[in-house]
């Protein structure tokens, strides 16, 4: 007896592997996960099929372990017609904004540091920021040398704080808006 080789109308490499769409369904699972974090807002600002919003609603309000590894499926199943680049894009952006205020509150604070250690920060904040208020900066400064604590365990004064909010509250200069403060 022998077996007639297989011709039906997909080969091989047409379609993926086992592995391969087992694989895609976890990543798209992982998706749902991330999208099910989102706050109400976010979630609804996407152009999501109502099956799946509320499918993420009943998510969040089971509580057992297993009815929520469950609902990830169906989730993750959902996500098949989903589009996945949006969904990844607004889960992307949403964890990237606290990431970015802690990256200027950085900034701040490494120029601050810089602008009280050495007269060559403040030309260098000036060349960055030419639109900024000079002579407020300059009193900032001016003040928090001078207030500077004699000891290491002291706190430093007023104008160390207020120098900061100065800071912070500058916006970016274009070509430093990674927040080097290196050049």
């Amino acid at each position: 007896m022998t077996i007639a080789p297989h011709t039906g109308s997909h080969t091989l490499d047409e379609r993926p592997s086992k592995t391969q769409a087992k694989k895609a369904m976890h990543a798209l699972q992982e998706l749902g996960a991330a999208l099910a974090e989102l706050p109400d807002d976010r979630v609804h600002a996407l152009p999501l099929d109502p099956a799946l919003l509320q499918a993420i609603h009943e998510y969040r309000r089971t509580r057992s372990h297993e009815g929520r590894r469950r609902q990830m499926q169906y989730i993750g199943k959902l996500m098949r017609s989903a589009d996945a680049d949006a969904i990844r894009d607004a889960v992307a952006a949403f964890r990237l904004g606290p990431a970015r205020e802690t990256l200027a509150l950085h900034r701040a604070e490494r120029w601050r540091v810089d602008l009280v250690a050495s007269d060559d920060a403040l030309a260098r904040w000036l060349d960055e920021h030419p639109d900024g208020d000079v002579q407020r900066l300059r009193n900032l400064v001016r003040a928090a040398r001078s207030e500077a604590p004699s000891q290491p365990g002291e706190r430093h004064g007023r104008a160390w704080r207020e120098l900061f909010r100065f800071l912070r509250d500058a916006p970016a200069s274009p070509d430093n808006a990674t927040g080097s403060v290196d050049d």
